[in-house]
């Protein structure tokens, strides 16, 4: 017996309901990669923070320097990103904007509240200093950038004077006293931290993302054609880590940390036989 039409509708809604509404495969892969690209990185620290890699290893030049960079561009860009397309889907589905930046603030928070436990766990387990990592930047940014979603250009022209700004921050910064401000940028020549994101220039970057949201998606979805590759096992894999991507980036490390234990232990103990 041939299958009704009904039943056809029905097995494709089946077919597509995996998907999450209103995500884009896209930006769920593109964070997928950063996700494993973040735990590389940090895994080769974590190496090199226990000698198990060469003397002459260098982890703050060359390639991983850029590569350090290309991971925080990435998640900065995906949360200016995402924020244009909350913000879109949140309009849309109420009709206006009003009573929205509760819902944001509040997300900013947590976000921000996640970051002061990095700060606690990185000072308590004594592997370096954390005082405005990329989780506050992000949870500030995230508050920050409300009043700025609906606009485009805006948001670009930002990201310039940001960008610009950086000049003072990093090629020649501007001499204090003291490091209350350096949430803003502004430090003393000798202060080192593991993870440190200031307002500038960081922020623009997340600026230029809200730029790219708008720029490429609207009130109807893509603004450009994309083949439909989100289901390909591959991809349905980067997507799985880029939606898990908050929770992943708060437990990794720890489990790196207690594997390069391990690994240090049997190395010294090889070497020591």
């Amino acid at each position: 017996m041939k299958p009704s039409r009904k039943s056809k509708r029905t097995a494709g809604k089946r077919k597509t309901s995996r998907r999450t509404p209103g995500r884009y495969w896209e930006i769920d892969a593109w964070r997928g990669v950063a996700i494993i690209s973040m735990i590389v990185y940090h895994f080769t620290w974590d190496l090199w923070n226990f000698r198990l890699l060469p003397p002459d290893f260098n982890f703050f030049g060359g390639f991983w320097k850029y590569f350090q960079r290309f991971i925080a561009v990435s998640f900065l860009l995906l949360v200016g990103i995402s924020l244009t397309i909350s913000y879109r889907s949140a309009v849309r589905r109420q009709g206006n904007a009003a009573g929205l930046f509760p819902k944001f603030l509040r997300r900013g928070l947590e976000i921000f509240g996640l970051g002061l436990i990095v700060t606690a766990v990185t000072y308590f387990m004594g592997v370096g200093t954390v005082h405005f990592g990329i989780l506050q930047l992000i949870g500030v940014s995230t508050i920050l950038a409300y009043p700025l979603l609906r606009f485009r250009w805006l948001n670009f022209v930002l990201w310039m004077i940001f960008f610009a700004a950086g000049y003072f921050v990093y090629v020649a910064p501007i001499p204090v006293t003291n490091n209350y401000l350096l949430w803003l940028g502004l430090r003393t020549p000798t202060y080192n931290a593991v993870d440190y994101f200031p307002l500038v220039p960081w922020f623009g970057v997340v600026l230029l993302g809200v730029f790219l949201g708008n720029t490429f998606y609207g009130d109807k979805g893509r603004r450009f054609y994309l083949p439909d590759w989100g289901d390909l096992l591959p991809v349905r894999f980067l997507r799985f880590l880029g939606r898990h991507s908050l929770l992943i980036y708060m437990a990794h490390q720890v489990v790196l940390y207690v594997l390069t234990i391990f690994l240090s232990l049997a190395y010294y103990w090889w070497i020591g036989r």
